[in-house]
């Protein structure tokens, strides 16, 4: 049994059990993450494909860690013209393990609902582990207001009240 599962812009052939390198996802370690763009499921009797996404299916998988990968070497450079540029690059990753790929809300292993084994952030507000957003519903308006006061005012007009300020003395 496995599933295609499309994850930053990628699309990933997982089964359950196995580790996986994506980019970085903004979970903590040990969170559970639940991939809700399923193209694909197939197991021994039957084969789901999505138009483009699989109905009311989904994969859950378990952070194993944050991390880097190996460092690429990029090199530009133009013949005759004395210009080399050297640089390199580390892309950052998630590491996951395949928990359960889930069909009609049952899992394909056990029959059953999966039972959720991710806890809510301290601060009550309920969020979406892979779009990183604040769930519908989450939060009052009271919220809403006091989040507007808690921003930091923009650069510009910062500078601008300074300048605003020295021209008044």
């Amino acid at each position: 049994m496995y599933a295609v599962i499309k994850s930053g812009g990628r699309q990933y052939k997982v089964s359950v059990g196995q580790k996986l390198e994506v980019n970085r996802l903004h979970v903590e370690d040990g969170a559970q993450v639940r991939f809700d763009e399923v193209l694909l499921i197939s197991d021994a009797e039957r084969l789901m494909v999505g138009a483009p996404f699989v109905e009311n299916a989904a994969v859950l998988a378990t952070a194993v860690k944050q991390m880097r990968g190996p460092k690429l070497i990029v090199f530009r450079y133009k013949p005759k013209k004395r210009f080399r540029h050297k640089r390199g690059h580390r892309q950052e990753l998630t590491a996951l393990t395949i928990d359960d790929i889930l069909a009609d809300g049952k899992s394909l292993i056990t029959g059953e609902e999966p039972r959720p084994t991710a806890v809510a952030p301290d601060e009550g507000m309920v969020t979406d582990p892979v779009t990183d957003t604040v769930a519908p519903g989450a939060l009052d308006e009271e919220d809403i207001e006091t989040d507007t006061e808690k921003r930091p005012a923009l650069r510009r007009t910062a500078q601008a009240e300074s300048t605003e300020s020295s021209t008044e003395e």
